[in-house]
């Protein structure tokens, strides 16, 4: 949701009473759960400022927290006065804490056991992130993806990883801030149906075209299919590894292969070469 912190959208300025907030935070949270399958998940990311509030209110909501994560990025908003702030509170809830979706395999990565000591004992499959997500750059103004258009814009491959794990493709992912679209375009590449709710018709006039185009943009070029290739590009963000550093190096390559085998879970081998190919067809 919007943070409280004085972003000026199309349609809202984000600066109300601290009370006023908390009360439209609870409303909004609980209808969020009303609409929530038994075997949702919730996510939710938010600000130092309201983060404490946000938990509360999930706790008499009745939902079950599963991790609280710390997604710690670059280009933090500097300031002269206390510590400069490079992190926003991410909140995983689950409707049923023994009943829930999370798909481990979709957001392995490589371990140091892997790729720096060649330890026999490393886990084939990767190991799992930890709950303090460092692989994603804020958006900043320069950035490829940004959309010019929208004042605050989420990460594409953060968001990926959350419906990666969380949903199964056919499910439907809801967004009740849909903003920039971020989620409703990671949901797509993902084969998830989305909802998106949003109160500015700019907005969303913005979002449906930048989803036509997506879903416009043609890969007969390339040696894999769409799904493959956006899972292959979500691997590559999240490694933080440069692509020509990974096709140059044979070893780096053939972990890299493997891993995202492990990721697509379709039983199907896939050869280094043939990553790598793509690899490079993505970065051209």
């Amino acid at each position: 949701p919007p943070f409280n912190i004085g972003y000026k959208y199309d349609k809202y300025y984000d600066k109300v009473k601290k009370k006023n907030y908390i009360a439209w935070t609870k409303d909004w949270m609980s209808i969020c759960k009303k609409v929530l399958k038994p075997h949702g998940s919730f996510y939710i990311a938010i600000g130092d400022e309201y983060a404490a509030n946000v938990k509360i209110i999930a706790d008499e909501l009745g939902l079950f927290m599963r991790n609280w994560l710390i997604w710690h990025y670059t280009f933090g908003q500097q300031t002269k006065n206390k510590f400069a702030r490079a992190h926003t509170h991410i909140f995983y809830f689950v409707n049923d804490n023994k009943n829930f979706t999370f798909n481990d395999h979709a957001i392995r990565v490589l371990s140091d056991r892997q790729l720096i000591y060649n330890d026999k004992r490393a886990n084939p499959t990767g190991k799992m992130p930890n709950d303090v997500w460092d692989e994603f750059s804020r958006v900043c103004g320069t950035f490829k993806e940004r959309q010019g258009w929208h004042p605050c814009q989420m990460p594409e491959s953060l968001l990926s990883r959350i419906i990666a794990v969380s949903s199964n493709p056919g499910d439907c992912v809801l967004d009740p801030f849909n903003g920039s679209g971020t989620t409703a375009a990671a949901a797509v590449q993902l084969d998830r149906n989305y909802v998106g709710v949003e109160i500015s018709e700019k907005y969303v006039e913005n979002a449906n075209e930048r989803l036509a185009q997506l879903k416009k943009q043609q890969q007969s070029n390339l040696s894999l299919n769409t799904t493959e290739l956006n899972e292959l590009k979500r691997l590559s963000a999240d490694i933080k590894t440069p692509i020509k550093e990974i096709t140059a190096d044979g070893n780096l390559l053939k972990y890299f292969a493997n891993q995202f085998a492990v990721r697509m879970n379709n039983q199907k081998r896939y050869r280094p070469e043939e990553i790598a190919t793509a690899l490079k067809d993505l970065a051209d």
